[in-house]
């Protein structure tokens, strides 16, 4: 997302803070009036619909979240927007459920290791299996997995480049969850009568653009499931995966790491405030 926005690719909701970065953790300095479940200087992570990429950050209180011990601020901060969304897009949205077959594009990325955590410990079959999309026809292999019956539910970043094999991957009444368009948006030379006749669900959503009641939700149901009843306890069933840490000043070099596509998980920047 930080790339495509600051590529200005991600169109910004209005009255929202062009600045990039969306996920923080950190130290509560002063609180609002109204504001009664958070106090100065307790350790905190939330969501905000921009602006992480600065010293200070003005949260709302629906997204914000106690910071257990157990975790490190930069593996808090590299929760909000990563396990949200996927957890939105697999029980939410996807309506997954236990024995479903499902596919998760980008795997290695924050919010595919994320999706193919939470799958696994809800009991899906295909998150367990690893597909080399460079050196494998990935649809014929998702075929032949499945005994040609074609995945439940498939969770998509990547867009037109992957639309038609999608399409063959996907199994009858099967569901796609649309996140991102990584390689594009127009899709050509598209015969949609696959649609009715393997009966699928296309659907396509955007946090930032939900209520903010509905995020509150969200938040309690994500912070409930992953972060107090795994992080917190390091039982190992979930993990928060942090590939690299940078410092505030080689954002640039953050930037350009994220974009070479070798990150395995997340990448933090440490900010560090002059005052």
């Amino acid at each position: 997302m930080d790339i495509l926005q600051r590529e200005e690719k991600y169109p910004v909701a209005i009255k929202v803070s062009p600045i990039l970065g969306v996920e923080v953790s950190g130290i509560v300095e002063s609180v609002g009036k109204d504001v009664k479940g958070f106090k100065v200087g307790e350790a905190v992570f939330g969501l905000m619909s921009g602006g992480a990429y600065a010293e200070f950050a003005v949260l709302q209180e629906a997204l914000t979240m106690h910071k257990p011990d157990a975790l490190s601020f930069e593996e808090a901060a590299a929760i909000p927007e990563t396990w949200f969304t996927a957890y939105q897009a697999l029980f939410l949205v996807g309506e997954m459920k236990k024995g479903h077959d499902v596919l998760i594009h980008a795997g290695a990325s924050g919010v595919g290791t994320a999706a193919i955590q939470l799958a696994k410990e809800a009991g899906a079959i295909g998150a367990t299996m690893a597909i080399n999309y460079r050196t494998q026809g990935w649809s014929k292999v998702i075929l032949q997995k499945t005994d040609n019956k074609g995945v439940d539910l498939l969770i998509d970043v990547i867009g037109k480049d992957y639309w038609k094999k999608n399409m063959e991957a996907l199994g009858v009444d099967g569901h796609m969850v649309f996140l991102d368009f990584m390689t594009g948006s127009n899709i050509e030379d598209f015969d949609i009568s696959v649609l009715p006749r393997k009966r699928l669900r296309i659907e396509g959503f955007n946090l930032r653009a939900r209520s903010l009641e509905y995020q509150r939700r969200l938040r309690d149901e994500a912070y409930q499931h992953a972060v107090l009843n795994h992080f917190a306890k390091h039982d190992g069933a979930l993990r928060v995966i942090v590939d690299k840490v940078f410092s505030w000043e080689d954002i640039s070099d953050a930037h350009r790491y994220l974009e070479s596509n070798q990150s395995m998980g997340k990448i933090v920047v440490k900010v560090t405030s002059n005052q």
